[in-house]
C-alpha cells in the first residue's frame, strides 16, 4: 500500500466500527468522513507526469478542499495548501461567480479548482475570489491578485507569464514576474461584456469562457456579447427573511438571444481585429480553438435552428477566412469538444455523428477528409490524448456496452480499435500532457472510486486511492445490509432495447412498492455501472426500508446513438412517457412488485417527467416527487429548448403538447413538487403557475420550497431535508413504516 492510500485510509479507521452491521441514515449519508471513502476530486497529472495532483476534502467538513500532491518519484504525499490557511473567513463568492460555479457542476469550499502551467512548473488556484500563484520549488504561494473586486474566469497564459482575468464586464491580464496589470478592453459596462459567456453558453453549450489565448501568447480572442436584444425579467429570489426582486435578462424560448461578436486582440499592440461571422446575426458562436500555428483561429458557429454546424478558419495575418466542415441535421445537432489541431500543424481530428454514432474522423487543416478512425453502432465518449509519435489517439467509449465507459486507443493511420481498461465499470481517464501516463478514477455501482496510475498501454504503475471497503472504510458498517442492483435491459414491443437498473430488497418476503427514480432528458444517462455518490446511498437506504427502486432510460437519452435520441424532437414528454410505462409494465411481471404502490420522482428534467408520468399514465404511477420541473418549455432557455422543440412562435402546437398543463387534469395519485426559490435555471415560476393552475382545478397535491436555493439545492443540512421529505411522502403514501 503506498503512502497516499495509508494517509487517506489511515485517519478513517478512527470513525469506522469493526462490525458491517450497522443501519444506514440518512442523516450518515451527508456525514463526514464522506461514505464515498478516500478517493480525492479534480485529480491532474503534472505536464511532466513527475506528481499528481487533487483536492481532498478535510476529515472534519469533506466539503471544504485542500491542495494536495504526490509526488511519484519520492512516493510521498503532502498537502500543498491549505485552504484555511489562506482565507479563513467566509467566501462572499458575487453573482456571476455563484453562477458559474453552479453551472460548472463546483460544489464546496476552499480551493475548488485549480490549473498547471504547460510545463508543469508552477499551479494556479481562485480563492474567494482573488488567485494564488505557485512556482515549485518556492516555499510559498503568491497572493497575484487581492482586490476588492471579485475577479473571475482566472487563467494561466500558454507559456505562464501572464494571469488573464475579467473584471467588471472587461479583460484584463497580469503579468507575473513584474506585476504589471493591463487592461484589455475598455468598453464593458451595462449590456456589453468583454470575455464573457452569455448565459445559454454557460448553462447549455458548455462554453464557461469568453476569450482563449493563442499558444505564443501573442493574441487573444474574445468574444464581446450585448445583451440588450434579451428581454429582462424580474424574478424574485424568496429567502428565510427576505424577499430580493431580481432583474434578469433571460432568453426565454422564442425571443432574442445576445448580439455577439468575436475579435481577435495583438497583446502587444492592444489592438483588436474583428472577425465576419456573416450578415446573420441571429446565430450562435458554440466553440473558438486556436490551431497549432498560432495565426489561425478556428470558429464554430450554428443558426437559430441549431441543424447545421460550421467550422470555420480565421487568419489573423491576413484577415482570410475558410469554412473547413459542414455538418447537417434533420433534427439537431449535438456540441463536443473533441476538436484537437495536431502539433504538425497539418491535421485535425474532429468528432461528428454523420453516421449515425459519434465517431472521429481525420482532416488537413484546410478541411480535406482524409479517414474515419473510428465506426460501429457504439458512441466515442471523448478524445482523452494523443500521442503524435506513436501516431496513436486515446478516446473513451462505448464499444462494449453503453452502461460503461472505457479507454480506447486507435491509430491515426487507421485500423482496429484496441481496448485499454479492462476491469468492468466505469473509468473516468485523466493523461498527462505527453500521453506517457494516465489517471484512472474507477467506480461500479458496488465500488466506490479507485485511482490508479497507469502507464498509456494500460499496465498498472501503483494505487493513489484503492480506497478498498475494508474495515477501516466509512461504508464498511453498512456492508451486511449493502444491495447490489442488477443493470439489464429488456425490448419493448416495437423491439427498442431500453436498459435499466433495479434494486431488490434482500428479504422478498411480500409485496413491495417501487419507487421509480428517473431522469429521462437529453445527455444525461442514469443506468450505468458506475458509482452514484449521495443518491445511489438513498437508493440504498429505500430499498433497506422495503421498496424495489428502479431506473429506466428510455429514448431520448445519451450514449445510444442519435437514432435513440430523435424521437423527442418537438415531442417532448412523449416517447420517454411511453418508455418508462414500459418500464412499470415489465415490472409488474416481477412477483414480488406491488402494482398499486409504485411511485416516481426525479429532478429537473426528472421533475418534468415525473409531472408528465402522473398526469399522463396515472393508471401506472400512484404517488410522485417532482423536484425543480420544468412545465412549461415557453419558460425555458433558447438555445436547449429550441434544440429539441423548434421555436414556439412557429411550433405553437408543439409546444402545447409538450407542457404539463394540458394533461394536470387527469393526476390521479399524490403528488409532491419541491422547487428552489431562488432557481435561475428552471425559474421558480415553472412550479407557482402549476400550483395555481392545480388550485384552479381543485386538486389537491403537497409542496416544499426552499427559500434561497439555486437549482441544485445544495446544502447538507437542506440535503437531509430534502430526502427526508421525499423519502416521508413515499411512506405516508405507500403505508411503510417511517
Amino acid at each position: 500500500m503506498n503512502k497516499l492510500t495509508c494517509l487517506l485510509g489511515g485517519t478513517l479507521a478512527l470513525f469506522s466500527a469493526a462490525s458491517a452491521s450497522d443501519t444506514l441514515t440518512i442523516e450518515r449519508i451527508f456525514a463526514s468522513p464522506s461514505l464515498d471513502g478516500s478517493a480525492p476530486r479534480a485529480l491532474r497529472v503534472a505536464p511532466d507526469g513527475k506528481r499528481v495532483t487533487f483536492l481532498q476534502g478535510k476529515e472534519s467538513d469533506y466539503e471544504r478542499l485542500d491542495l494536495w500532491e504526490y509526488n511519484l518519484q519520492t512516493k510521498q504525499t503532502q498537502m500543498l495548501f491549505n485552504s484555511d490557511d489562506l482565507s479563513s473567513g467566509p467566501e462572499n463568492l458575487s453573482d456571476e461567480e455563484r453562477a458559474r460555479r453552479e453551472r460548472m457542476r463546483l460544489s464546496g469550499s476552499g480551493i475548488v479548482s485549480y490549473e498547471w502551467s504547460q510545463d508543469g512548473s508552477a499551479l494556479l488556484f481562485p480563492l474567494a475570489g482573488d488567485v494564488y500563484y505557485f512556482k515549485l520549488g518556492s516555499n510559498k504561494a503568491l497572493q497575484l491578485l487581492d482586490t476588492p473586486e471579485f475577479e473571475t474566469d482566472i487563467k494561466l497564459s500558454p507559456q505562464g507569464n501572464y494571469i488573464s482575468f475579467v473584471r467588471n464586464q472587461d479583460l484584463y491580464i497580469k503579468h507575473i514576474k513584474n506585476g504589471l496589470e493591463t487592461r484589455l478592453t475598455h468598453d464593458g459596462s451595462g449590456t456589453v461584456k468583454n470575455a464573457m459567456a452569455e448565459f445559454v453558453a454557460q448553462e447549455e453549450m458548455d462554453r464557461m469562457t469568453g476569450y482563449w489565448w493563442s499558444p505564443d501568447e501573442k493574441y487573444i480572442a474574445f468574444t464581446q456579447i450585448d445583451e440588450s436584444p434579451v428581454q429582462e425579467v424580474t424574478r424574485s429570489e424568496i429567502y428565510a427573511d427576505s424577499i430580493e426582486m431580481i432583474k434578469q435578462r433571460y432568453p426565454a424560448a422564442g425571443t432574442p438571444n445576445v448580439l455577439i461578436k468575436l475579435a481577435v486582440l495583438d497583446v502587444a499592440k492592444q489592438q483588436s481585429q474583428w472577425v465576419d461571422l456573416g450578415d446573420n446575426l441571429d446565430i450562435y458562436l458554440t466553440r473558438v480553438d486556436w490551431m497549432a500555428d498560432s495565426h489561425t483561429l478556428s470558429y464554430q458557429v450554428m443558426p437559430r435552428n441549431q441543424q447545421t454546424l460550421q467550422l470555420n478558419s480565421f487568419n489573423v495575418r491576413d484577415g482570410s477566412q475558410q469554412t473547413l466542415i459542414t455538418e447537417t441535421s434533420n433534427t439537431w445537432l449535438n456540441l463536443h469538444n473533441d476538436l484537437y489541431f495536431l502539433k504538425d500543424q497539418q491535421h485535425f481530428i474532429w468528432a461528428s455523428e454523420r453516421d449515425g454514432f459519434k465517431h472521429l474522423y481525420l482532416y488537413k487543416n484546410n478541411g480535406t477528409l482524409l479517414r474515419q478512425l473510428t465506426k460501429g453502432a457504439w458512441v466515442v465518449d471523448e478524445i482523452n490524448a494523443i500521442n503524435e509519435k506513436k501516431q496513436l489517439v486515446y478516446f473513451s467509449g462505448r464499444a462494449d456496452t453503453p452502461t460503461e465507459s472505457h479507454l480506447y486507443s486507435v491509430s491515426i493511420k487507421g485500423g482496429d480499435i484496441s481496448r485499454i481498461t479492462q476491469r468492468s465499470g466505469y473509468h473516468n481517464i485523466k493523461f498527462s500532457g505527453d500521453a506517457s501516463v494516465y489517471i484512472d478514477s474507477y467506480s461500479t455501482v458496488n465500488t466506490p472510486p479507485q485511482v490508479s496510475l497507469h502507464k498509456a498501454d494500460g499496465s498498472q504503475l501503483m494505487w493513489l486511492s484503492e480506497n478498498a471497503v475494508d474495515a477501516a472504510h466509512p461504508l464498511y458498517p453498512y456492508q451486511a445490509q449493502w444491495v447490489k442492483p442488477e443493470i439489464s435491459s429488456f425490448k419493448t414491443d416495437d423491439g427498442t432495447e431500453l436498459y435499466y437498473r433495479l434494486y431488490k430488497p434482500k428479504n422478498l418476503t411480500k409485496k413491495h412498492p417501487v419507487i421509480v427514480y428517473l431522469y429521462g432528458g437529453p445527455h444525461a444517462q442514469d443506468v450505468r455501472n458506475r458509482w452514484g455518490g449521495n443518491r445511489g446511498m438513498l437508493f440504498q437506504y429505500w430499498v433497506n426500508k422495503g421498496y424495489v427502486v428502479f431506473t429506466l432510460d428510455n429514448r431520448g437519452t445519451n450514449y445510444r446513438g442519435k437514432a435513440f435520441e430523435d424521437p423527442i424532437y418537438k415531442k417532448m414528454g412523449s416517447i420517454e412517457v411511453q418508455d418508462q410505462v414500459a418500464g412499470v409494465k415489465f415490472l409488474r411481471t416481477l412477483p414480488y412488485v406491488d402494482a398499486t404502490r409504485i411511485g416516481v420522482h426525479g429532478h429537473s428534467y426528472g421533475g418534468y417527467m415525473t409531472l408528465m408520468s402522473m398526469f399522463k399514465a396515472g393508471d401506472y404511477f400512484q404517488a410522485g416527487v417532482a423536484g425543480a420541473p420544468v412545465t412549461d418549455w415557453g419558460l425555458y432557455d433558447t438555445f436547449y429548448t429550441e434544440r429539441y422543440m423548434g421555436n414556439p412562435n412557429s411550433d405553437v402546437d408543439a409546444y402545447l403538447a409538450s407542457s404539463v398543463f394540458p394533461y394536470a387534469k387527469d393526476l390521479q395519485g399524490d403528488l409532491l413538487i419541491y422547487h428552489g426559490m431562488a432557481d435561475d435555471n428552471v425559474l421558480f415560476t415553472n412550479s407557482t403557475k402549476l400550483y395555481k393552475h392545480l388550485q384552479d382545478l381543485v386538486i389537491p397535491f403537497e409542496s416544499m420550497d426552499y427559500p434561497g436555493k439555486k437549482h441544485s439545492i445544495r446544502g447538507k443540512n437542506t440535503g437531509i431535508h430534502l430526502y427526508k421529505t421525499i423519502t416521508n411522502f413515499f411512506d405516508k403514501h405507500f403505508a411503510m413504516q417511517q
